[in-house]
Parts: structure tokens; sequence; C-alpha cells
């Protein structure tokens, strides 16, 4: 009989012993770039989504066409009982992460004195709320030795423009909590770092690409491949040694 989520085991193992990691926000974008880098790497993936259940399942087919395993979990990173009970489902169908990447979060734009409260509230609600969240739930359950990676932005080192400074704050907060978190999980040996992707070709970056591909000294936009393959290096072995860093990955767009 399926046992449900607040009666799971935190040892439950995955039946093939493969390495496990969760993505909070792997729908699309760079969340989706990162799911199917790690399930290349050899983790069964779980990756959580709000409104895109159709790509989510998509990104799971697409893995499972390659040979990997991975399940779509519906949550609200806003809501602490939807992300727990993902942490939960997560080590129910695959078995306790050893890998952790946060990657949820929105845009929104606009001059300090005409930004909107509502548009305010959202932006510190899913960019640092929920990142909070997502981490917190995950604590507990994440293998010692393991990793924890959050996808921030370099909009943290450098704004960039007058419509982006509240966006700004939220990634700078990010880079901040990073910090602490390295020191409080490093009696367990798990190492926190924050990617901080530049100018990506994704939905959130629609109809900008050609006004912002000259500004970047590579001539060119990421793809959602290139900020994957930085978390692939931080969740490696090859990454034990570093934590508590914020880094930074957009083409030179900040130098």
């Amino acid at each position: 009989m399926r046992r449900r989520s607040k009666d799971i085991d935190m040892e439950t193992k995955a039946p093939d012993q493969r390495r496990v990691a969760i993505v909070f926000g792997g729908s699309r974008g760079i969340g989706a770039g990162i799911a199917q880098r790690l399930a290349a790497d050899g983790f069964a993936v779980a990756l959580t989504y709000l409104g895109s259940a159709d790509r989510a399942a998509q990104v799971c087919d697409t893995i499972a066409a390659s040979g990997g395993r991975a399940v779509a979990v519906r949550a609200d990173s806003t809501d602490p009982s939807a992300v727990r009970l993902a942490v939960q489902e997560t080590i129910l169908q695959l078995g306790r992460p050893d890998v952790v990447v946060v990657n949820a979060g929105i845009l929104k734009l606009g001059p300090i004195q005409a930004f909107a409260i509502e548009d305010f509230d959202q932006l510190v609600s899913v960019n640092i709320r929920g990142v909070f969240l997502s981490i917190q739930a995950a604590m507990a359950a994440i293998r010692d030795g393991g990793r924890i990676i959050t996808i921030g932005s370099n909009g943290a080192v450098r704004v960039g423009s007058s419509q982006g400074a509240v966006y700004a704050m939220t990634k700078a907060a990010i880079a901040s909590l990073i910090k602490g978190l390295a020191l409080e999980l490093a009696p367990r040996g798990i190492t926190a770092n924050n990617v901080q992707p530049g100018p990506i070709d994704t939905d959130m970056t629609d109809g900008m690409i050609d006004v912002l591909t000259h500004r970047i000294p590579l001539k060119r936009v990421g793809k959602p491949a290139d900020v994957a393959a930085l978390v692939s290096y931080l969740a490696s072995d090859g990454a034990a040694f570093m934590t508590g860093e914020s880094l930074t990955i957009d083409g030179g767009f900040v130098l």
C-alpha cells in the first residue's frame, strides 16, 4: 500500500540507488535545463512546477527517453505546506535528495517611485520567501555531504538600469543568505552556493534578446545549458571544497 507523505521514513532510498536531485521550479527555462543536465549526470530528478503541468511532463518525458528517471510535483514555492510536501513526495518516489536546486523566481521591473506595492510583495514572496522556504524544507531531508544550489541573478552585482532596483534587491538577499547557510551546513559536509546568471534565452527575456546582446562582451545571451553546466559542476565531487560563493555567469555583462 502506498504510504501517505506524512508517514515517509526519511531514510527511504531510491530503488535503483541513483543519486537524487530536486529542482524547485524545473518545468521550463533554466530549471528545465538544470533538471535535464542533472539527469544526464546520473541523478534521479524531482522537479516542481506551479502552472506548467504540460511542460513539466514534457521535461520528465525527455529525461525518461534518455534513460533517466524524473517525477514532476506541483508546488507553490510561496506555500510552506506545499514545499514541505514536495520534499516528502521526492523522498517517497525517489529517495532522500543529494542535491537541492532552488530556481523558482519571477522578474518585475519598474522605477522605485512608481513600483506597485503588489508587485513588490510578489517579488519578495517568490524571490526571497520562496527560496527560504525551499531551503528550509530541504535541510532536514538532504543527505550529509550534499549540495544546495540557488539560482540568483547577476543583478545582485550590477543593477543595470533604474527599472531593476527592486528585482536586484531580492537577488542580493539570496547572495547574502547563501553565506550564512554555508556556515550552518558546514558541519554536515553540505555545501551551499549561488549561481548568478545574466541574460538567458528563456520566456523571461522574450522580446529583449536583441537589446541585450549588444551589451554582452561575448555578443550572445546565454542558454539554459550554460547555467546547467555550472550547476552540474557545483553538484559534483569536484566542487566539494567550494561553499558560500556566488558565481556569476553572464558572458561578461557585469564587467
